[in-house]
């Protein structure tokens, strides 16, 4: 997965406290940190040395740094009593031109490897483990290779397949071909067909570049340091990916893939000893020491500002199609290593471009030129010097210059007049809020964090040590008032390393990129020999030969369905009366000091016109002063901004949406809220002159919502914290009041359905019955469509839906295993190995609907083609009882995903789902059988037995255009 340059979030959200599994607060013997502090500096283990142990409070963890002695390996612990944990191993990779070679590498090693040699061992595991997490990462300057588990056993399986990957893998010819980039037939068994190019990255990339916000990104990063490796793309152009051969390749991993070039991660309460012992006797003892001469070395700064103008492809569903300029002004920072200035200015870009009161949103946004912030705002130190960005996009061209005045105003302003301290003390309490936050993913949180700053020599143990920089940045503001202005009036004002980057839309822009990609084609095969031609044909059967042929996967490690825990963790909750009326949900959990509050309002009563309006009302609720006419539409047109430029990233997720509109009531409603439908509408609001109307329909749709009739709530805290907790729900319920008038459904059927408790067969949850206003419609008849939104894409989104059983439905359990068995075993060969999608593959949601969908997809009736055939190989039933056993370990390794404890209880709380029928579930899952899977494709996936729902988003497709039953949008 490459990661494209892209604003760093602020640490705010990016470090938030974890604490995984529900089993994981209750501490028995030694604690983790407890035994991490008794490693001393200078003690050796299994070839490394300590060199390094500090206490991290206010993270509650230990760090424990090493190296390894003969390689010289970094390596860092962190110990916490967190069941689910990580591993990860980083190279510095620093590619000189964008052919993609990291990339294509960090596909490549996951292919198979010397101790594990099968086709795509990584993917393999994914069904012969109960892993949380498992993935890699292709950034500007590092790749990543990380996975977490609460399972022992499991981590030692992954972590054995990991090391041999990265460090011995085959990266034969045949895989380079697959995930890299190939010349082949259109139809690989007949050469009369064209040569085209194919190959993952290749397509991943084409689709990548479709995001005209990541266009602007990077060309923003290699513009502001053109000296070295940030000057290009690492993960590839798709004009130059063809340039990379396999050789470079293979080189490319000699130099870079080395333990001397390697920094090690490992995270939570396992011990530390057995991780090194493992690390060092399978990998690190089968290496010398070198020089990687990976560094990168600083950019030399400018003696003056520079501007840049780009283009990119017209957005058709960007509100207003003649504003679609992006500017943006950047400036160059310094080094990411020096941790507390690297605080200081993360901290200093929130103050400037953070929430309405800031001086840039009111600057700029509230200037009523653009629609959002430019790509990239604010402070971003994914590169060796960090760089602070801010800009307007959706604006007139004719406007580029009033934003950079603008730009350089606010600045002079902030010098004259500084922030507010009770902005600045909301923003440490934030920080301090978010230090004792427990996510379930705090591992991955961490690897992700440090990993720039520890990529070019930093110390992420400092970088992690948020307490004692919010404690210094207090004494700095203290001892000196204008502290943050004269880092202001340093970095930007007096800053000649400062970029203009404009970015304006091309008609012709899709044209020319297809036109530069045909010339690159006919290159590519004006130059090849009648020999060379004859290769590539039998090379393109023998890989379809290769990824036809059955794989022998028993060398790889794998746990057994008996390594699953038998029964689910029981979820203690207590419901209660607020004001009488309202139902209140407690769960008492160790939730580090931390309120969760929740409210959840039935839209019952809700008038039919008013919901597509919700969502708008939901996002611009907790701003104030939306009542204001031109405060709401800054917002309708940032909302409007966003949505159209999240289409490229998500399109196989709108797709599918779609695709289920004409099969539930739940998919009609989710289109509407958060489908293309709602896309289209926000655009339409955007571009109203008079906006007024849209205005008055909030308080009206206030009136239904929030008041207490139609609510419920929920609260996570402490035990300690629940009798004050329930005094505040009290007083909000009575605040929030009761209808004044006694509101009737909209719609007639309405069940009223009660969730389980203690009076109908829950152990686990005690007091009244919360009764759910559940809104059914007797005259929806289900009903197939298919769409086809026109978009400006190279590559195709595509969904296919099928309406099928329900959660409760003992069929659910089957065809749950049965979606993961087509993805594993039939959708990825045929979608990504075969087809060159970025991904593709099957899944079931909870109200039974059965998903089929492809991702940056270079085909399109092909791969509906390749549907259907997953259909027939899931009810010819040609897989064996090996093949369900590691469906039912992949998605226990979802059911089993570990839940935060702010988290807890909502399964109850949003969908009346008790631990009691979760146990059902779970025995139904582990009961199902190759009969039972055989069944449920023939019941429900054969053609005419269920309704279908497809819809596609891409480009013109010349056989769609001539089928009747397609709608084009």
């Amino acid at each position: 997965m490459w990661r494209c340059g892209r604003r760093v979030p602020c640490f705010l959200r990016r470090l938030n406290g974890g604490h995984a599994g529900p089993r994981a607060w209750r501490r028995t013997g030694t604690s983790a940190c407890e035994r991490a502090r008794q490693h001393e500096v200078g003690e050796r283990i299994h070839g490394f040395t300590v060199s390094q142990v500090t206490a991290i409070p206010e993270l509650s963890l230990t760090a424990v740094k090493l190296s390894h002695d003969s390689t010289g390996a970094e390596y860092l612990h962190l110990a916490r009593e967190d069941t689910n944990n990580l591993f990860s191993v980083q190279f510095r990779t620093t590619p000189m031109d964008s052919t993609g070679v990291p990339h294509v590498l960090e596909h490549t090693v996951l292919c198979g490897s010397r101790k594990y040699p099968c086709r795509d061992p990584f993917f393999k595991m994914l069904n012969r483990s109960l892993s949380t997490f498992m993935n890699a990462f292709t950034a500007s300057d590092y790749t990543l290779y990380p996975f977490s588990t609460q399972n022992p056993k499991d981590f030692q399986n992954l972590l054995s397949v990991y090391l041999d990957a990265a460090f011995f893998p085959c990266l034969r010819e045949l895989d380079f071909w697959q995930e890299g980039w190939r010349l082949e037939h259109e139809n690989p068994k007949d050469p009369q067909t064209p040569l085209t190019f194919k190959g993952v990255v290749f397509n991943e990339m084409k689709g990548a570049f479709t995001d005209n916000e990541k266009i602007f990104s990077q060309h923003l990063q290699n513009r502001l340091l053109p000296d070295h490796t940030y000057s290009v793309i690492s993960g590839g152009h798709p004009l130059c990916i063809p340039d990379l051969t396999w050789e470079q390749l293979k080189q490319f991993h000699a130099t870079h893939y080395h333990p001397s070039n390697a920094r090690f991660f490992t995270y939570g309460n396992f011990p530390l000893g057995q991780h090194l012992k493992q690390i060092h006797e399978e990998a690190l003892s089968k290496f010398e020491k070198i020089e990687p001469n990976t560094a990168v070395p600083a950019q030399k700064p400018w003696d003056k500002p520079r501007e840049f103008h780009i283009t990119c492809g017209p957005d058709s569903l960007a509100a207003g199609s003649s504003k679609q300029t992006t500017v943006g002004v950047s400036f160059l920072l310094p080094d990411i290593t020096d941790t507390f200035e690297a605080f200081t200015l993360n901290l200093l870009s929130s103050l400037l471009i953070s929430g309405p009161n800031s001086p840039f949103y009111k600057a700029l946004i509230e200037s009523g030129l653009g629609t959002d912030f430019s790509p990239d705002v604010g402070y971003n130190g994914y590169t060796r010097e960090a760089y602070f960005s801010v800009g307007l996009q959706g604006i007139a061209e004719q406007d580029t210059h009033a934003v950079r005045d603008i730009i350089d105003r606010t600045i002079e302003e902030v010098i004259e007049k500084g922030f507010e301290e009770d902005r600045i003390e909301a923003l440490l309490h934030k920080i301090e809020i978010q230090m004792k936050h427990q996510s379930v993913s705090f591992g991955l949180t961490l690897t992700s964090y440090i990993a720039s700053c520890w990529n070019h020599d930093g110390d992420p143990v400092e970088l992690l040590k948020l307490g004692s920089q919010v404690a210094r940045f207090r004494q700095c503001l203290k001892e000196n008032p204008q502290f943050l202005q004269e880092k202001v009036k340093q970095y930007f004002k007096n800053n000649p390393h400062k970029l203009t980057l404009s970015m304006t839309p091309d008609d012709k822009y899709p044209e020319k990129q297809a036109w530069m990609e045909t010339e690159k084609l006919k290159q590519k095969v004006d130059s090849l020999s009648p020999k060379d031609k004859q290769q590539i044909y039998e090379k393109g059967l023998e890989l379809q030969t290769q990824q036809s042929r059955p794989q022998d996967a028993s060398c790889l490690p794998a746990l057994k369905v008996s390594d699953i825990e038998p029964s689910v963790p029981l979820t203690e909750l207590e419901v209660a009366l607020a004001a009488g009326k309202t139902p209140v949900q407690y769960c008492a959990q160790p939730t580090n000091g931390v309120v969760y509050f929740r409210a959840f309002a039935s839209l019952h009563t809700l008038p039919e016109e008013l919901r597509p309006y919700v969502p708008l009302f939901c996002s611009v609720l907790t701003n104030p002063c939306f009542e204001e006419e031109e405060h709401f539409r800054v917002l309708v047109k940032m909302s409007a901004q966003e949505l159209s430029n999240g289409i490229p990233d998500s399109g196989h997720l709108y797709a599918s949406v779609r695709a289920t509109r004409t099969l539930t009531p739940t998919g009609d409603l989710q289109e509407t809220f958060s489908g293309m439908d709602q896309v289209r509408l926000m655009k339409r609001i955007a571009e109203m002159t008079d906006i007024r109307p849209v205005l008055r329909k909030l308080p009206r749709i206030q009136e239904h919502v929030l008041h207490c009739d139609n609510m419920r709530c929920s609260m996570n805290a402490t035990p300690q914290q629940m009798s004050l907790a329930e005094k505040a729900v009290e007083k909000f319920v009575r605040n929030v009041g009761q209808s004044k008038t006694e509101r009737k459904p909209v719609r007639l059927n309405v069940v009223e359905k009660p969730a389980p408790s203690g009076s109908n067969g829950s152990t686990h949850v005690s007091g009244p019955q919360v009764i759910r206003k559940l809104i059914t419609d007797p005259t929806f008849k289900p009903c197939q469509m298919k769409t086809h939104f026109l978009l400006p894409f190279p590559v195709n989104y595509m969904g296919e839906c099928i309406r099928t059983a329900p959660y409760a439905d003992p069929d659910h359990a089957s065809l749950k295993i049965l979606a993961r068995l087509m993805t594993a075993k039939f959708l990825h060969t045929e979608i990504r190995e075969k087809g060159g999608a970025y991904s593709g593959g099957a899944r079931l949601s909870r109200d039974g609907v059965f998903t089929l969908y492809s991702y940056r997809d270079p085909r399109s009736t092909e791969t509906l083609q390749s549907f259907s055939k997953a259909v027939d190989w899931a009810k010819a039933g040609r897989f064996t009882q090996q093949d369900i056993d590691e469906a039912k370990l992949s998605v226990f390794s979802v059911v089993d995903a570990p839940v935060a404890p702010s988290d807890r209880g909502l399964d109850h709380f949003l969908c009346g789902l008790s631990d009691e029928m979760k146990q059902v579930h779970r025995e139904q899952l582990f009961a199902v059988s190759h009969e039972d899977l055989i069944d449920v494709s023939n019941k429900y996936l054969g053609t005419g037995k269920s309704a279908h729902g497809l819809a596609l988003l891409g480009p013109e497709n010349a056989k769609i255009a001539k089928d009747p039953s397609w709608i084009i949008k």
